[in-house]
């Protein structure tokens, strides 16, 4: 069971969360750097916690989604960012493929049982069309150097937490930084209708996709399944996804919120402009039982669901076909 963190007390997710050793606390410090780039850029997240909050409940973070692009040459994708959590502890848990979006994905857990899971995600450019694949190609051409093994080795074989933030400043440059150069609005425009998760990576690099509240962590009555949060955060003027993934008693249920549209920074006939685009969507879980095959234990669902998570995907298209 995740450890509950309260919400009228702290606004940090990860703050009831004891690191067991060095590496554990980097992670917890990094992803609360995340979670506040991410709660600041997406409206919806404050009012679920409004809602959570007058109801006297809890918030647990279930996972956090990344996006990549991948390729030969240069390497990228999925890789380029779980060798750095893989640095802090997590382990792969589990493979998924969405043949129509050209997408894979891996999810990874931690030893640390209440430790949000992570799930990545890399569309295939080796199967886009050429256009496409060139103009893909050509932004990953641009990738700056990708966090050298000196610093995930460093990582890796931390005894005691380091005395300055010098590690955590150089992980937080991976996700909260463009990693190519700034795109032509062209370019992005036709990347989108053949993979809106590809013209999402072009604009927002690795920055969280979203964040996940867990349902089961609610603690309260009124709050006690994905149904009644639904029509909680949808009272409180929360736009949320029309339909519920999964059926009732299911083993995972989720939905989300829209996402929400933020003014991105692109190149258009020689000059920078901005313009809206899709950012993030805020993502409700609720997991069900199933039984162990292990150990024959009643235990919690922790896995993802492929069919569910390809409707996901489809949170932030804008005029795109996939």
């Amino acid at each position: 069971m995740a450890k509950k963190t309260s919400v009228k007390t702290e606004r940090s997710i990860h703050g009831g969360l004891k690191g067991r050793s060095p590496q554990d606390r980097l992670a917890l410090r990094l992803f609360d750097k995340l979670w506040d780039a991410y709660r600041d850029r997406v409206p919806y997240v404050g009012m679920y916690e409004k809602v959570i909050a007058d109801a006297g409940g809890d918030f647990v973070n279930d996972h956090i989604a990344f996006r990549t692009i991948a390729s030969q040459q240069p390497t990228r994708g999925i890789v380029t960012l779980s060798r750095i959590f893989e640095a802090l502890g997590y382990q792969a848990a589990g493979c998924y493929a969405f043949p129509d979006k050209h997408l894979s994905s891996i999810h990874y857990q931690h030893p640390h049982a209440e430790f949000p899971k992570l799930f990545i995600s890399e569309l295939r450019t080796w199967e886009l069309e050429p256009a496409v694949r060139k103009i893909l190609l050509k932004a990953l051409g641009s990738h700056r150097p990708p966090i050298f093994d000196s610093i995930l080795a460093e990582i890796a074989s931390l005894r005691e937490d380091p005395n300055d933030d010098r590690l955590l400043t150089k992980l937080l440059t991976v996700f909260q930084r463009l990693p190519w150069e700034m795109p032509l609005k062209s370019d992005v425009e036709r990347v989108n209708q053949a993979s809106q998760f590809g013209a999402w990576v072009m604009l927002h690099g690795y920055a969280v996709n979203h964040f996940t509240a867990l349902v089961n962590s609610h603690g309260v009555k009124s709050l006690s399944d994905i149904d009644k949060t639904v029509a909680a955060c949808q009272a409180a003027g929360i736009p949320m996804k029309s339909e519920i993934e999964g059926a009732p008693g299911s083993k995972l249920r989720q939905t989300a919120t829209e996402a929400c549209t933020v003014a991105v920074r692109v190149r258009d006939r020689g000059k920078v402009v901005r313009m809206p685009w899709s950012y993030a969507y805020f993502e409700i879980a609720e997991r069900g039982r199933v039984r162990d095959p292990a150990t024959g234990k009643d235990v919690r669902f922790e896995g993802f669901l492929g069919p569910q998570a390809t409707q996901l995907f489809e949170m932030t298209r804008i005029g795109g076909k996939k």
